[in-house]
């Protein structure tokens, strides 16, 4: 069975929910957050990356999840500190924010995975929303801005196939509050009670 790691740095980084002001935006990175972990654990052994308290109790929430505390060091140090826990075999890394993702779409990336490769998920923008590895020794830190070409790269820099896979629920993140607004009724069940609290339901 695969495993999947989750990394959460904490609603901070999603500087573009701010005008939602401080705890509503906190509400709605954990809602997201508690719907990608519910569509992960369906598919296999999770692990959830964080030193955010709150995650950690999304987690509890959520159910057989288990929590590692994140380094510290950016997500490409999270990811990292969960792939070496691991046994042998494929692994699917899945962002927080992408909260319409379901298991479908989870297996598809899985599947999608070339035997002794590497398939990446890009978000609109050019960054990565979730990985499909063969193995932990495929990842490499390489999170930021244009970071799904560098995937792409490091792969074939291993000998590797590197596989663009369009799977829309999870390319579909959540930036701003325009993309909550968009994703709407197709979130999980966790985002669509914060949208609806929020009054940006449609």
């Amino acid at each position: 069975m695969a495993a999947i790691v989750v990394p959460f740095r904490g609603a901070g980084p999603k500087e573009r929910l701010a005008p939602l002001g401080g705890d509503a935006r906190a509400a709605v990175a954990l809602a997201m957050l508690g719907d990608v972990l519910a569509a992960c654990r369906s598919v296999g052994a999770t692990t959830l990356v964080t030193a955010d308290a709150g995650a950690a109790d999304v987690a509890r929430e959520v159910g057989d999840v288990e929590v590692l505390d994140d380094p510290g060091a950016g997500q490409g140090a999270a990811v990292a500190a969960a792939l070496a826990r691991l046994d042998p075999g494929p692994v699917a890394v899945v962002n927080a924010d992408v909260p319409c993702v379901l298991p479908h779409d989870v297996r598809s990336l899985l599947r999608a995975t070339p035997a002794g490769g590497v398939a990446v998920v890009a978000a609109g923008d050019g960054t990565t929303n979730a990985l499909g590895l063969p193995a932990a020794e495929a990842f490499a830190p390489l999170y930021g801005p244009g970071s799904a070409a560098r995937f792409l790269a490091h792969a074939e820099e291993l000998g590797l196939q590197g596989l663009d896979v369009a799977i829309p629920n999870l390319r579909d993140d959540v930036d701003t509050v325009e993309d909550l607004r968009r994703v709407g009724l197709r979130a999980g069940p966790r985002t669509q009670a914060a949208i609806a609290t929020l009054g940006l339901a449609a």
